[in-house]
């Protein structure tokens, strides 16, 4: 059954994965700094804070450290607000979703503003019922929280309820709450494609393969 469908943003609806490796690098260009090779890397596993640090230091930048996280902050947003696109095929996909009636909610790590603004100039916005942050809810997705606040918002059962997901442990997540699971492709996973392929219920290489999702789960 499908009672509901509980869509992630990032990676899944949202071409967005690359920012979070070159936010950094992209503040240093803007003020005509080369980064070195390999930075998104390196500060992966960073706090914002000790981010902000590791650039100060590293590039001997005349700015605090909060002004170099805004500088950061002000990077993303911008890419959302005026560059992101939509992954292929999923305006298709959330019109055939609307068509069939079933209810539709996003699960966002993101911040609610850089989000909302980027469906809203997408157009797509109006596809969800309501939109979940992981700020909002307290804990991120290491936990089934959002998803479960999702479902009871919808009044589906999590046995019914389907969870688009890109990032392994986000599946592995809502899976183990007993949620269905959807693994939809993202480059940003591919280290973890096989165990995504497998520990999914259905996985996606593009997510307009609408067809093979109804075929496996029938409503």
């Amino acid at each position: 059954m499908i009672d509901g469908v509980i869509f992630d943003i990032d990676g899944t609806i949202l071409d967005s994965m690359s920012i979070w490796d070159k936010a950094a690098e992209m503040f240093l260009n803007s003020m005509s700094i080369e980064a070195e090779n390999g930075l998104g890397k390196t500060m992966f596993s960073m706090s914002m804070t000790n981010g902000a640090e590791y650039l100060k230091d590293r590039y001997l930048l005349d700015m605090d450290v909060d002004a170099i996280m805004a500088g950061i902050n002000n990077t993303i947003e911008e890419f959302y607000y005026y560059q992101v696109q939509l992954k292929e095929g999923v305006e298709h996909c959330l019109k055939e979703m609307e068509q069939i009636g079933i209810k539709m909610v996003a699960a966002t790590s993101s911040d609610r503003q850089v989000v909302e603004r980027a469906l809203k100039r997408l157009n797509v916005m109006n596809f969800f019922e309501r939109i979940f942050t992981c700020t909002e809810i307290g804990v991120g997705k290491v936990k089934p929280d959002i998803y479960l606040a999702a479902a009871e918002y919808m009044g589906t059962p999590p046995k019914d309820t389907w969870v688009f997901e890109d990032a392994l442990y986000a599946i592995q997540t809502a899976k183990n709450a007993g949620f269905r699971t959807v693994g939809v492709f993202d480059n940003s996973s591919i280290v973890n494609l096989e165990e995504i392929k497998r520990i999914s219920d259905i996985y996606l290489k593009k997510i307009d393969n609408f067809d093979v999702f109804l075929k496996k789960a029938p409503l």
